[in-house]
């Protein structure tokens, strides 16, 4: 009844915020006020138990920020430890010269029974105590937070980037890029502290070294000098009240060391510490086997303690049989699920060979699909793990959102005869895109700044064409600190899928998907819908949406765009005409999706003779621009690939600024041989921006 009344008293101090103050306080008290031993034992006592504690919460969290709160408990736990030092040495030195109990039970049993009253032997368990915890933990742990805390700050760029890259591609929403986002930063921030904290520990562990010999020389003059004790009675009460002391405290500080050192050498996992241990310690069994033979061999060596070497390599072999069984039994299970899809195989072969042709042998195209060689099945298999499906899911979904328009499904199926590693993807029976890839290694893609270069395969990012690595999981950390953005092999494919249907929304929109459109719409404006159609032809508002998607430019606003073309479809029906129209109207979201909310607008204009040459070509050869001359072209090519190229150099947008009648030649002119550079006319900019002429392109 009184610990439930005690737990009910923490819990509501923890709710009210004042768990921390009070605690500080009482450890100030501690260094302050006298304490009895009985509450020195308790304290003790109390310092091991949180000490275990930690040290297990450690070895349980799957990853480091599962336990973020572990550098401020270090440093309580040493300021207690530090406390009750203080506090025990005042009880020492005052009340030494009655016994060896003076200072609690918990000392003097560390003092007598631990090194068995012998002091001299204490001394040498301090000393090996301390040189463990000081030279050998304490050192290593502070050196790898120290160097997990400036790489985990040197990566920071990369894995932002590699969480935006996963935002562009669909692959995550916003909330969840947020949360990695955060992650990101606890991550470095927990580094940062625990390289702190180390130093704490540190300092605890040359506390306790100048503690015992300020303990020991003053319980020394004290018994001798106050209490006219004999040298050698003084010598041993003080000395066995001391290392108790110093025992009962560097032993849980050990502890504490021993879980600094856990933290930061582990890494993030779905299982916790001793899982991995023993999945990746033993998971091969001829490590445990040559184990067994060496150590057998030692033992028959007359002379050696045969019983023990021999016993021990029994369980060692012992140990590799049964976890070659266990190893056995998955790969039998697969020999005899592939023996029976063979059987399937051949039982289906004989099926179609004794079936005469039908309208059900003609397969119909998938609108959009992806082949994988057989070494890729993985990734789109869930009981394997596989991300793929999910990934894909999350494209359509952003595709779907963005464009406006419901993305069809993506049939997948295994192709052999492609490469084990490569994959394709075909819209419309037509294949747009080919890559091998390695479901076990990771892509690093240059992003155009790198501070080193990788071991790996060479490649390209599919996507974006820029130049890639691929690496081992265990390289990411270091790539991600050069500066490169790492990837796994679902993401390269998800964003290289998404790239391709970004780029042919047009063909992905057809009859059904506008009537769906349409139907959507009627729900809120059934009147709108009604009209159109005798204004304005089906194919014609599906040939009107394609050249938008084409230029990619979303149809989300149909309201927009379908009172737009209800109310020029009487003037005409040409699709030309109408989409410029449509533009017109959806002036300010295509000035948002290139410019954002800025308010004035970066642009490259025309020379007006190059301008009054290009209409002329218009005229003469129509919106193709089939009367251009090639010298010309060529030339103004050239021109716009520079300006644009020093708009992307400066973070700058690129953007041509053209008369009606010239842009969608234009347009069409650099849409496919010029990356990032977007055509508008001088009407389509609304009337409250502002525009900034940067270049001008003439003859």
């Amino acid at each position: 009844m009184a610990q439930t009344n005690v737990l009910a008293n923490v819990k509501e101090l923890s709710r009210s915020g004042l768990g921390v103050p009070f605690l500080l306080v009482t450890l100030l008290a501690m260094m302050v006020v006298p304490l009895p031993p009985i509450l020195l034992d308790m304290f003790f006592t109390f310092n091991i138990s949180l000490a275990l504690v930690v040290i297990l919460a450690g070895i349980y969290s799957k990853k480091p920020l599962d336990f973020a709160v572990f550098p401020t408990v270090l440093l309580l736990a040493t300021l207690l430890r530090l406390a009750l030092n203080v506090a025990s040495t005042r009880v020492v030195l005052l009340n030494g010269h009655t016994g060896t109990d003076a200072a609690g039970q918990v000392i003097e049993a560390f003092g007598d029974f631990v090194v068995g009253g012998n002091y001299t032997v204490g001394l040498v368990v301090f000393v090996i105590l301390v040189i463990i915890n000081f030279v050998v933990v304490t050192k290593g742990a502070g050196r790898i937070s120290e160097v997990s805390a400036r790489f985990t700050l040197d990566a920071m760029p990369g894995k932002q980037m590699a969480i935006d890259a996963d935002l562009n591609a669909g692959l995550i929403n916003p909330d969840e890029a947020k949360r990695r986002r955060e992650e990101v930063v606890q991550e470095a921030d927990f580094y940062g502290a625990m390289d702190g904290a180390s130093k704490f520990v540190r300092g605890d562990a040359v506390a306790g070294i100048l503690i015992l010999l300020i303990n020991i020389i003053g319980g020394l003059m004290i018994g001798v000098v106050q209490h006219d004790m004999a040298a050698a009675d003084a010598m041993r009460n003080y000395t066995l009240l001391t290392i108790g002391d110093g025992l009962v405290a560097q032993i849980p500080s050990l502890v504490l060391s021993t879980a600094a050192a856990i933290m930061v050498t582990r890494v993030s996992s779905s299982q916790d510490m001793g899982q991995q241990i023993l999945g990746q310690l033993f998971e091969n069994p001829r490590s445990l086997a040559i184990t067994a033979g060496v150590i057998g061999t030692i033992g028959l060596i007359p002379g050696m303690p045969n019983l023990a070497f021999i016993t021990l390599a029994l369980a060692s072999g012992a140990g590799a049989y049964f976890i070659a069984r266990r190893n056995a039994v998955p790969q039998q299970v697969l020999e005899k699920q592939e023996q029976v899809e063979e059987e399937q195989r051949v039982a289906d072969t004989a099926t179609q060979e004794s079936k005469d042709l039908s309208w059900d042998d003609v397969v119909p195209v998938d609108t959009v699909g992806l082949e994988v060689g057989y070494k890729l099945i993985p990734l789109v298999d869930k009981s394997q793990g596989g991300q793929l499906m999910l990934r894909i899911k999350g494209v359509r979904k952003k595709l779907t959102q963005e464009l406006g328009f419901l993305i069809p499904p993506v049939h997948i199926r295994d192709n052999l005869e492609l490469s084990p590693n490569s994959y394709r993807i075909s819209v419309m029976g037509v294949t747009l895109g080919e890559t091998q890839i390695f479901v076990d290694r990771d892509m690093a893609i240059n992003p155009g700044q790198v501070y080193g270069s990788l071991e790996g395969t060479p490649g390209k990012d599919p996507a974006f064409g820029l130049d890639a690595v691929w690496i081992n999981p265990s390289q990411r950390d270091q790539a991600q600190t050069l500066g490169y953005t790492v990837v796994d092999a679902s993401t390269v494919v998800a964003t290289h899928l998404s790239d391709i249907l970004q780029k042919q929304a047009s063909k992905l929109l057809g009859r059904e998907e506008v009537q769906l459109l349409l139907d959507n719409l009627a729900k809120t404006m059934p009147k709108l819908v009604e009209e159109l159609p005798e204004i304005v032809a089906p194919s014609i508002i599906l040939r009107v949406l394609q050249n938008l998607l084409e230029e990619n430019i979303p149809i989300r606003d149909m309201r927009t765009i379908a009172e737009t073309l209800a109310e020029q479809g009487a003037k005409s029906q040409d699709p030309a005409v109408l989409t410029a129209t449509v533009r017109v109207a959806l002036g300010r979201l295509i000035f948002q999706k290139i410019n954002g909310l800025s308010q004035e607008l970066p642009v490259i204009v025309l020379d007006p003779e190059l301008e009054q040459l290009l209409q002329d070509a218009v005229q003469t050869g129509g919106d193709s621009g089939a009367g251009l001359e090639p010298g010309l072209a060529e030339k103004l090519h050239t021109s716009l690939s520079e300006c644009a190229q020093r708009q992307e150099a400066t973070g700058q947008v690129a953007v041509l600024l053209v008369s009606a009648p010239l842009r969608p030649m234009l347009a069409r002119f650099v849409r496919h041989s010029i990356q990032g550079l977007s055509v508008l006319a001088y009407n389509e900019v609304p009337d409250d921006k502002q525009l900034k002429v940067v270049a001008s392109v003439g003859k």
